[in-house]
């Protein structure tokens, strides 16, 4: 770009940095030097590409969303927790808000995630150990008693049964008097990523579109700043994906998504800025700058130029982050502390729009109290203390960063290009309604292909740490230490007790023929093709169960059952 469009761009940014509002902080260095908002190329310089570079605020949005980056609003501290039953995960819920937690994060239980009530014989052993038990409305009101609903923003980190866990977060948002038009949050829904890495689904992905779609639909109408999709690459790149192969076969997921709501008819500039997406930082510090900054471009330009979004909230990648679970150690947990600092320091240098920080105990088992607080003060820390709020996208222009954002791009263009050529041979243009990305990710699912990809390259990784090529400081180097053994928390086996015994006197005083009245007319509209949204509000006011409503739909729509590989 020449020295004269590179003016105009500055002046531009000035314009809207200008009229935006900003926080009220002391932006200079800790010696008391002002910073400026934003740096760029000196006056009268010329740099070939700037255009893919650009100005906060300014498509293709490399280097963020806004023209104030952190100035204006600093990233949401969103802590990811929950364990035994609801009532315990709703005190440390008030803990992570009394300690300056922005928002909350539910982690589910292995039965809730499976659509799995916890009196059911396959829960045995599972309830509340790897997150919160919810089998019906109740419990979702105890979760979250005493938290307004409608001032804090919620992320749900479920998909298989995200739907009816969402209903039951509405109904218990109606019984504190909360208008559903007013909640905020993130649900994470995204079906596809569970048949790439997490392996968590109910059914075959058509039927799990069917919902996702009406879920879309249900919260375009209503419910405009809940964002019903959160597109998932954490979980795929903890199965072992490079930084490459998550950045694309989450965007690939999100486009399938883009796919669906544009085949309901919906307007893009409407759903898109509903979509939302869920990040691995990992532990190569400007690898995943560069991800992360390739990430926002690659989406405006295809949001742009293949789906029609004309406006700037439609071309916005926002995303949370969490650090990489799969980063920390069980050997010297201590050093997972300094793992996690790094991390949250890219996410944050690559604009991450909320974040969560693990915390030093959770190779072993969810995180003690103790821990819980060190991983939120990291982020205060990190917010308070280093002044990387104070400059919007700090390592634009970099050399390094921006050949690494190249870089990634280019891959991630690449793979993409594999996916689409999938779809081609697996459907003939014009033969049905599905997208083309679409049509790829089936295709993919179905045949290996992302869980092949994916397994080489953990196997490569795994080879590599093995060999002493990557070193893992407390693994394969540096392996001896002072320090003793943690502390852990431990989920008593009275969870589940209590949590069955609670299930089974709420079923004994709810009236059972309202429940399979509801259930009935939930099946009707899974049959005749309507938004099934509002009967499984009804099946929840009515108190039926997570495991209740998930049979029925399993029962109509059978399961699915993945295609051996070897």
């Amino acid at each position: 770009m020449d020295a004269e469009g590179i003016e105009e761009g500055r002046q531009r940014w000035q314009a809207r940095y200008d009229k935006a509002a900003k926080r009220d902080a002391d932006f200079t260095t800790l010696s008391g030097d002002p910073v400026d908002p934003v740096y760029g190329p000196p006056a009268g310089a010329a740099v070939p590409g700037f255009d893919r570079i650009g100005w906060p605020g300014e498509y293709p949005f490399t280097r963020g969303l806004h023209p104030t980056g952190y100035r204006g609003r600093t990233w949401t501290i969103r802590q990811f927790a929950g364990f035994g039953n609801a009532e315990q995960t709703n005190e440390r819920y008030k803990m992570i808000l009394a300690n300056g937690g922005g928002g909350l994060s539910v982690a589910f239980d292995m039965p809730t995630l499976m659509g799995r009530d916890s009196d059911d014989p396959r829960s045995l052993g599972e309830v509340g150990h790897c997150g919160v038990a919810i089998d019906s409305a109740a419990d979702m009101e105890v979760l979250f008693r005493d938290i307004p609903l409608g001032d804090v923003t919620t992320s749900m980190t479920i998909s298989g049964p995200a739907v009816p866990v969402f209903c039951m977060y509405l109904v218990a948002a109606e019984r504190q008097g909360v208008d559903p038009s007013v909640l905020n949050g993130t649900l994470q829904t995204d079906i596809f990523k569970e048949y790439i890495a997490q392996k968590e689904w109910l059914f075959a992905p058509e039927p799990h579109l069917r919902l996702i779609g009406d879920l879309m639909e249900y919260c375009d109408s209503g419910i405009k700043a809940y964002k019903p999709l959160s597109v998932s690459g954490y979980h795929i790149r903890e199965a072992g994906a490079t930084a490459a192969q998550e950045l694309a076969y989450t965007l690939a997921d999100g486009f399938g998504y883009v796919e669906l709501g544009l085949s309901r008819g919906m307007d893009v500039n409407s759903f898109a800025p509903g979509l939302s997406f869920f990040f691995d930082a990992h532990v190569d510090f400007f690898e995943e700058i560069a991800k992360f900054r390739a990430a926002r471009r690659i989406w405006a330009r295809w949001m742009r130029d293949v789906y029609g979004a004309t406006s700037d909230k439609a071309q916005w990648l926002r995303f949370h982050t969490q650090t990489a679970g799969v980063s920390l150690t069980a050997q010297q947990p201590y050093n997972n502390v300094v793992r996690t600092a790094v991390e949250a320091l890219a996410a944050v240098l690559g604009g991450t729009n909320s974040l969560h920080t693990n915390a030093l105990d959770e190779t072993l088992a969810l995180p003690s109290e103790q821990a819980a607080e060190i991983a939120l003060r990291t982020q205060q820390v990190l917010m308070e203390e280093t002044g990387v709020a104070n400059v919007a996208d700090p390592l634009g222009g970099s050399w390094f960063v921006e050949a690494l954002t190249d870089r990634i791009e280019a891959d991630a263009e690449k793979i993409f290009d594999r996916i689409k050529e999938l779809g081609e041979r697996a459907v003939p243009t014009g033969e049905h309604a599905i997208g083309p990305m679409t049509s790829g990710i089936l295709r993919g699912i179905e045949d290996g292909y992302f869980t092949g990809e994916t397994a080489e390259s953990a196997f490569r990784y795994q080879r590599s740490v093995e060999k002493g090529d990557k070193r893992v400081v407390g693994v394969n180097c540096l392996t001896g230490s002072v320090t003793g053994d943690l502390e852990i928390l431990r989920v008593s086996h009275e969870v589940e007790r209590d949590q069955v015994a609670v299930l089974a006197a709420r079923k004994a005083e709810r009236d059972d023929a309202a429940v399979g009245t509801a259930l009935t007319a939930m099946l009707a509209a899974a049959r005749d093709g309507g938004n099934m949204i509002a009967p499984m509000l009804d099946a929840v006011r009515a108190e039926a169960t997570l495991g209740e409503i998930c049979g029925v739909l399993r029962d109509e729509w059978g399961g699915y059952t993945e295609p051996a590989r070897f």
